[in-house]
Formats: C-alpha cells, sequence, structure tokens
C-alpha cells in the first residue's frame, strides 16, 4: 500500500542530487502508468492531476479513482495538484486527500505572488501537504504543445531567495530556459543560473517541461538542486500516437487494446526518465 509521498522525500532526493517525476495525468489510464513506471522502476514518484483534467470529468470522481490506484501501489506515490490559481481549488483538492498542491501565480506580480503562494502554504499546513510555488514565467500551454519563440521572465536568485523567506513554501518551480510542450528546438537550460538559484534558496527546485530536454542535462540539473522534473507533453504523445497506430489495425474500433497499448507505452517514457533522473 502507497504512504504517498511526503516533503521529507522531496528534500532527501535534493541532498542525494536525486530527481523526482512529477507525470501529469488526464485519466485512470494516466495514472495506472504512473503507478506501473514507480512500482517497475522501485522509485518514488508523483501523480499531477488538476485543473485541465477537471475541465473535461468529474473532478471527484477521477480524483477518487485516482487515488484507489495510488493507494495499491508498493511504492510511495504522491497525488498533486498541477497549476492552481485558485485557494478554493486548492482546498477542495486537499481535502480530497492530495498530498501536495503548486499554486500557480507566476501571472502576477511579486507581491500578488507572495499573497497567493503564502494562502495556499497557511491553508496546506492544517492538511500535512506541501506546496510548491512558481517564480518567473514558464512560456509555453501546459496541456498542447504551441509554437515558443523562448523562454520567458527568467528567475532572479534574490528574488527566489526573497520569495522563499516571504511565503514559506516548500519547493519552487523555476524558470531556467525551460518551456511547457514540445519544441522546435530543445530548451536551452541555463545551468549556470540552477547553481545560483541552488545557493539562494534552501529548498527544492522544480523544473517543468523537461520534454526534449536531453538526459545529461537532467542529470546536471538534479546535482544543482533540482528534485522535482515536470513530464507532460511526451506522454501526450505516447498516448495519442498509440491510439492513431492500435486504430490502423483492423478492425479498426478495438479501445481496450489502444489503451493497453497507450498505457504501456506512457510507462516506458516514465520508466526511461526515472532511470535519468534516479538511476539504480
Amino acid at each position: 500500500m502507497s504512504r504517498g509521498l511526503g516533503l521529507d522525500e522531496l528534500n532527501h532526493a535534493r541532498r542525494e542530487g536525486r530527481g523526482i517525476l512529477g507525470a501529469v495525468a488526464y485519466d485512470t489510464v494516466g495514472v495506472e502508468a504512473i503507478v506501473t513506471a514507480g512500482r517497475r522502476s522501485g522509485r518514488p514518484i508523483i501523480a499531477q492531476i488538476g485543473s485541465s483534467a477537471f475541465n473535461h470529468v468529474d473532478a471527484g470522481g477521477l480524483i477518487a479513482a485516482a487515488r484507489m490506484i495510488i493507494e495499491r501501489s508498493p511504492t510511495p506515490v504522491g497525488l498533486h495538484l498541477d497549476h492552481s490559481r485558485s485557494l478554493d481549488e486548492i482546498r477542495r483538492c486537499l481535502d480530497a486527500g492530495y498530498t501536495s498542491v503548486m499554486v500557480d501565480g507566476s501571472h502576477l506580480d511579486f507581491a500578488e505572488n507572495v499573497a497567493l503562494s503564502s494562502g495556499a502554504v497557511d491553508l496546506a499546513g492544517s492538511y500535512d501537504a506541501w506546496v510548491e510555488a512558481e517564480l518567473g514565467r514558464i512560456e509555453g500551454d501546459e496541456d498542447r504543445s504551441t509554437a515558443v519563440a523562448g523562454p520567458g521572465g527568467l528567475t532572479h536568485p534574490d528574488y527566489a531567495a526573497r520569495f522563499v523567506g516571504a511565503t514559506g513554501v516548500d519547493a519552487l518551480a523555476v524558470s531556467v530556459g525551460n518551456v511547457h510542450g514540445r519544441t522546435r528546438t530543445p530548451a536551452q537550460i541555463q545551468l549556470d543560473l540552477l547553481a545560483e538559484l541552488r545557493e539562494a534558496v534552501d529548498v527544492p527546485l522544480v523544473l517543468h517541461g523537461v520534454s526534449g530536454i536531453d538526459g545529461d542535462i537532467l542529470a546536471a540539473a538534479c546535482r544543482l538542486g533540482v528534485a522535482k522534473f515536470n513530464v507532460n507533453a511526451d506522454l501526450r504523445a505516447a498516448y495519442l500516437g498509440a491510439v492513431t497506430e492500435w486504430a490502423r489495425k483492423p478492425p479498426g474500433d478495438d479501445l481496450v487494446g489502444a489503451l493497453r497499448l497507450a498505457r504501456q507505452r506512457m510507462t516506458e517514457v516514465l520508466t526511461d526518465l526515472i532511470a535519468v533522473l534516479d538511476p539504480p
């Protein structure tokens, strides 16, 4: 039975230069792939179910199903709310059993971001859940790949130190050249900036948008204080690619077979990433 994934494990990963994968799921097929990858690797993993999924299914039903799948896992699996801008949504997810939340105030100015993130920290305290926030601006779309000219507003180390001190957040998502979604050319991660951020703050860093980034860069980021890595676009591509491939096979309407292949392909993507971030 999974015991969830607490802040201690995230901090431990930071100290050891390891990375924990945060994988986005939109349905139970995705959740099953995440749990399977964690079990096969024998490593902790985080299932991220957020607002985007809630827009197309009954949120309560999906969360309940995800918790049942996660609770059967022999390895630690966290349940994480990704990119939420609403304290009400954060409260509902914490009530439903989420072990961590990401409050996204990156669209706000510094003071407003501090206020929103501090509110999330206050809220999560009574649930024994940890909070991730974002400082800087990570370009792209979290749910589909779009044309992105370049990185957004980078995270400044001095502001990062002020932000963490003012809010008390447990983890900080940073903008260091990373973008959401797949891009025509690989994102250029500024490792020197990551090194400065590691020295500036004493909490684990989070890297969003790892799809398409070279494994050597991800491994280097682990050594520079990044303890949580978010993946979504590569999983979407694996899911849709599997369904498209299977639909071409006669009789062309075997939905169960398509979903089985999609789960297998997503599991392979996740297992390969875990081997990079947390090798045996």
